[in-house]
């Protein structure tokens, strides 16, 4: 009935300074109305984070991939394929947490590392296509109702194919335009004809 509402802080929005982070997120809070922010990254930005929550905004992680880096990897990779890799991602998920977020987003992390994780965690773990052993599941709405551009993640399910239908429909509008059947009688209005004839009258006056 009423959904949590968080802002994605954009990028360099938060990496440049704790006070810049702490200025933007307030802004994106404050002006917007939502719920909560949240910052992509360990524990190279928990000081970033402890700062924000300690300014009264509720701070949501993000780890595992990080989708607003990905022209430095290049495409999507899974994470956490490997003990050591889980380990890192875990001292992430600790920094985060010690930091003060409420929840943080798992994302194409392998389920066993992200069970192990969850498991470590006081607070509760949202996994985009990190398995079936965290709290929650999250997905982008885009790749739901298929209208997302470019790359798709492969953990991702559609639902619908919106684009596909999107096509076809404007598609159809436009040959009706074509055609002439658009607009038909019902798709705008009319004078009435008294009012058609004192028009007719006006337009002969202004040229006499």
């Amino acid at each position: 009935k009423h959904c949590l509402v968080v802002g994605d802080m954009p990028f360099m929005s938060y990496q440049v300074s704790v006070e810049e982070a702490v200025r933007n997120a307030g802004r994106l809070f404050k002006e917007t109305g939502i719920d909560a922010v949240k910052l992509e990254g360990g524990a190279e930005i928990a000081e970033k984070v402890k700062a924000t929550v300690a300014a009264g905004i509720p701070v949501i992680g993000h780890i595992g991939l990080l989708p607003q880096r990905i022209s430095l990897i290049g495409r999507y990779r899974v994470q956490g394929k490997d003990a050591s890799s889980a380990r890192v991602i875990l001292e992430d998920a600790l920094a985060l947490q010690e930091a003060g977020v409420f929840a943080i987003v798992l994302e194409s992390v392998t389920a066993e590392a992200a069970k192990h994780i969850t498991e470590k965690l006081r607070v509760p773990t949202l996994g985009a296509g990190s398995g079936p052993y965290v709290d929650g599941q999250s997905l982008n709405l885009y790749d739901i109702i298929g209208l997302s551009l470019g790359v798709v993640p492969r953990f991702a399910k559609k639902y619908l194919n919106l684009a596909e239908d999107l096509t076809r429909v404007l598609g159809e509008f436009k040959g009706d335009v074509d055609a002439g059947r658009f607009p038909a009688e019902e798709n705008f209005f009319r004078m009435e004809e008294k009012e058609v004839m004192k028009l007719s009258k006006a337009k002969k006056k202004s040229r006499s």
